[in-house]
C-alpha cells in the first residue's frame, strides 16, 4: 500500500519533468542539453514539493493511531521523487540518447496526436513533434 500512495504522488512529478525535457527537446533537438534544461527548470520545484510532502508525512507521526503512524514514516523516509525522479531518469535519459523519442511505426500511427495547451508545438525544424517522436523507426 505505501508503494501504491508514493508513486501515484511522485509520477506527476516525473510527468512534469518529462513534459519540460521534451519541450526542450522538440526546441533544439539535443538530448543532453534538453535533459539539463527540463531538470534545470522543473528540480527546483519538484524538490520543493518533495520536502513539502516528506513535512506533512512526518506530521502523520504525532497522530495516536500506529497505522498512520506506520504510513507516516513509510511515506517520508521514501525518496523516490528525489533520487529516482531527479537523478536516475534525467542520467538515463543522457545515456540512452535519440533512443528516448523512438517509437514503434505501428504505434506511432495509432497513438493521437497530442500536444500542450491544444497547440501544435513547432521544432527549430519546423517538424511537428508526432514526427520526430516516431522518427521513421518501425
Amino acid at each position: 500500500m505505501l508503494f501504491a500512495v508514493l508513486f501515484g504522488l511522485s509520477m506527476d512529478y516525473e510527468v512534469f519533468l518529462l513534459t519540460a525535457v521534451r519541450q526542450a527537446y522538440l526546441k533544439h533537438g539535443d538530448n543532453r542539453g534538453a535533459v539539463a534544461e527540463g531538470l534545470g527548470t522543473t528540480g527546483r520545484v519538484i524538490t520543493s514539493a518533495a520536502l513539502i510532502m516528506v513535512a506533512v508525512f512526518v506530521a502523520f507521526i504525532a497522530y495516536p493511531d500506529p497505522m498512520v503512524k506506520i504510513f507516516g514514516v513509510g511515506l517520508a523516509v521514501a525518496v523516490d521523487a528525489t533520487v529516482i525522479r531527479g537523478f536516475a531518469v534525467p542520467a538515463t535519459m543522457v545515456l540512452l540518447g535519440r533512443f528516448n523519442w523512438w517509437c514503434p511505426g505501428w504505434l506511432d500511427r495509432i497513438l493521437p496526436n497530442l500536444s500542450i495547451e491544444g497547440n501544435e508545438e513547432e521544432t527549430s525544424t519546423g517538424v511537428a513533434p508526432r514526427k520526430l517522436v516516431g522518427a521513421g523507426h518501425g
